[in-house]
């Protein structure tokens, strides 16, 4: 057992948090204790002596000691992730060579070189904060690297970030969207990929909780009010199962469990429902204790207990036990009616399953003998390392990513029957590249199911596809929109480059006879002149334009040129006036001037975004943009998440003051029944009793029912929240909907 006075020498002048270090260190050893070898526990405190000794001067932000994290982190790689000692040693250490003066070389020395490979890749993922975004996606490329080279990189890091998450508190509020943000793009999705499915539910919950505010505290409200009516219905739903299941004899677990409040809002959102109109607020979960070669066979009788019991929907059927996701997840999902005509998830999986939902990657990956199974992960491995290889624009390089790695897979057969993983939402394109870059560059169509389809049909789970080529055809710009890996993209983008390669090396050679009838030499220098002068980012544009007549070569008459070098013509004077009446659109509106911001009290100048049309009251943030200064935009704007994730370092703390003299233009949607005088009650509720002034409104009518969209100008979001309020109490009226957007 450990003591006191066997603690390292380092000065804590507050004894309780000697004593709660010391806690949190000993709850640490007996979560690990099954997975501890001889030798094993004086590694671990070898580790933690140095990470208290390095960090012993360091806080956090909410002022307890730096320690409390790093063994924070290694609690969560041990209980919530499954990982074993020398990731506790990682997790520990993991931000001593960033921050202390450790440096990698004494890592290696005292712990040997997979832990110092460990930590070096958990220290380059930590500098992917608040830099530029194009440094920032490299970053990310150097996870990626380390991942397929060691996962447990990348599990240290989840762990790490879940626990900034827990404690996000403590945080600036710009800083808290930025993290949160952050992790809803990137390490969210990641989790989910990792099979690390309560992470992942967290992280969006948590995230929620400071990108959404409101809606998340609403949500939460309700889920506590509703909790003892939902527990007597999941009780009355599971009697009769439960009957069945003892009765043949079965060891199992039966329970349910609420949907995350994140999945709920999404719900919500898609869905335009209210809350109480979710249906599957829970899921009924069945855990069957049995040998792995009985598994299939039983789950398959459980689903026919519960299919006799209740009226199963078809199309809600997901086998994933023939067919496990390529993180590793399987299990047998359905959708049944149950009682009081209430749609219920059920889920049925073996403990070993259960085990590989909970702790995904971890699981079943055999760190002993340092390789893996020859399993899906592994193929997804494989393709990231290709992709990586790559060289692509690195801030398309994140997007590409995530449409390519981090969504769900769908599964699609080859003619023979071998099967392909492509992401959702793949192309009959993305298939003809995943079977090889030429088969890509020369699809004209495919058969689909023995159906002829175009290049940009999407493809289902369970298709099978037979790719037509042609030696004719070759890659055109229109295709990168139709691809969503991130391998079709790439090879698109490499053959374009080669095309404009060819097409730019005759407007090389007119460009050099030119210059030389000029009596300008054909040199790097001339070149270079030029290319800045046309304002092309390359001289590989400069011949291209120069090929495809976009740049006429009569203009070089008037530059001069001194011996041999070109120089170009001085501009002339009204070119500048113009330019700077280009700027005069992007001065925000006088009225919206009045509004006093950020930190100090001056009028900053800004315009509101177009994407999210802010109004006074919303959750807001200011985003620096070149060119148009700053930009206003909501925190659940659309494009939010990827601006607070890639470009933190541009995000200014925003808020509105109170002003009731300025309108703001905003957008309703709104649905209800075609009935005689609708449209007169809505006009009168909005410009009779509430004298808000209407901008334009359009009705349409269709199967008796009436879309209309009306544009008002609003004060704040309060005087928004009571018209959409008084609209949705008129007789007749369905919903009524903000939008965001400019589409209407």
């Amino acid at each position: 057992m450990d003591t006191v006075a066997a603690i390292p020498k380092y000065n804590l002048s507050d004894d309780q948090e000697k004593k709660l270090i010391l806690r949190e260190y000993r709850a640490l050893l007996r979560s690990l204790k099954p997975k501890l070898k001889p030798g094993d526990k004086e590694l671990v405190r070898h580790a933690f002596e140095m990470a208290v000794d390095a960090h012993k001067t360091m806080r956090r932000k909410s002022g307890e000691p730096y320690i409390l994290h790093p063994i924070a982190v290694a609690r969560i790689c041990i209980e919530e992730i499954g990982l074993g000692v020398r990731s506790t040693i990682c997790a520990l250490l993991h931000d001593t060579v960033e921050d202390t003066d450790i440096t990698l070389e004494d890592i290696e020395r005292e712990f040997g070189s997979e832990i110092a490979r460990i930590v070096d890749g958990l220290t380059k993922i930590s500098n992917v904060i608040d830099v530029n975004a194009s440094q920032q996606a490299e970053n990310f490329k150097k996870i990626l690297l380390t991942l397929t080279d060691d996962p447990r990189v990348i599990l240290i890091k989840l762990a790490d970030r879940l626990h900034n998450m827990r404690t996000l508190d403590s945080m600036k509020r710009e800083k808290q969207l930025k993290i949160a943000s952050e992790t809803v793009y990137v390490y969210a999705p990641l989790s989910h990929r990792m099979g690390l499915y309560n992470i992942k539910t967290e992280m969006e919950d948590l995230a929620m909780k400071y990108l959404e505010p409101e809606a998340y505290r609403e949500i939460a409200r309700k889920l506590a009010e509703t909790k003892r009516e939902r527990s007597r219905y999941i009780n009355e739903f599971i009697k009769p199962i439960k009957e069945k299941l003892e009765k043949s004899g079965f060891v199992f677990e039966i329970y349910g469990r609420p949907k995350s409040i994140h999945s709920i809002w999404n719900k919500i959102k898609k869905k335009g429902v209210a809350f109480e109109e979710v249906y599957d607020l829970f899921a009924i979960r069945v855990i069957l204790n049995i040998p792995p070669e009985q598994e299939k066979e039983a789950c398959w009788k459980v689903y026919s207990f519960i299919t006799d019991e209740y009226t199963p929907s078809p199309e809600r059927l997901r086998d994933w036990l023939s067919n496990p996701k390529s993180n590793g997840y399987e299990a047998l999902h359905t959708t049944v009616m149950g009682p009081q005509g209430k749609w219920v998830e059920v889920q049925i999986r073996t403990k070993r399953m259960n085990e590989i939902a909970e702790k995904g990657l971890a699981a079943h990956w055999k760190y002993k003998e340092g390789a893996a199974d020859e399993s899906r992960f592994d193929k997804w491995f494989q393709q990231i390392r290709e992709v990586l290889n790559q060289d692509s624009d690195s801030i398309d390089f994140l997007q590409d990513f995530k449409t390519s790695f981090l969504v769900e897979e769908i599964y699609v057969y080859t003619p023979k029957g071998d099967v392909k993983m492509l992401p959702t939402g793949a192309t009959a394109l993305d298939f003809a590249f995943a079977i090889h870059s030429m088969v890509g560059s020369q699809c004209i169509g495919a058969k689909v199911n023995h159906k002829l389809v175009p290049i940009s049909h999407k493809l289902r789970s369970g298709d099978q596809v037979e790719i037509i080529t042609s030696a004719k055809q070759k890659p055109n710009e229109d295709w990168l929109n139709i691809v969503v890996t991130a391998k079709a993209k790439s090879k698109i983008k490499d053959a374009l480059k080669e095309e404009k390669r060819k097409v730019a090396d005759d407007g090389k050679y007119l460009l050099q006879r030119k210059l030389e009838h000029m009596g300008a030499a054909f040199n790097q220098y001339n070149v270079d002149v030029l290319t800045s002068f046309y304002k092309l980012p390359s001289q590989l544009d400069l011949f291209y334009q120069v090929a495809v007549k976009t740049l006429d070569l009569k203009d070089l008459q008037e530059f001069n040129i001194l011996g041999d070098k070109l120089e170009p013509p001085k501009p002339a004077k009204p070119a500048v006036e113009l330019r700077q009446e280009g700027l005069a659109p992007v001065l925000p509106k006088k009225d919206a001037e009045l509004i006093i911001f950020g930190e100090s009290s001056d009028k900053i100048m800004y315009t509101l975004a177009n994407c999210c049309k802010p109004i006074p009251g919303d959750d807001v943030f200011g985003f620096v943009t070149t060119g148009k200064g700053l930009t206003i935009h909501r925190t659940n704007c659309p494009n939010a998440a990827k601006l607070l994730a890639n470009y933190g370092h541009r995000v200014v703390k925003t808020k509105w003051a109170k002003n009731k003299e300025i309108s703001f233009l905003t957008g309703l949607k709104i649905v209800g029944l075609d009935d005689v005088g609708v449209i007169h009650k809505i006009t009168n509720l909005i410009s009779g009793e509430m004298k808000i002034n209407i901008a334009a409104m359009t009705i349409e009518a269709r199967d008796g029912l009436f879309y209309g969209n009306v544009r008002v100008y609003i004060h704040d979001k309060e005087e928004l929240d009571d018209l959409v309020n008084k609209l949705k109490r008129l007789s007749g009226i369905e919903t009524v909907e903000r939008y965001d957007t400019e589409a209407v």
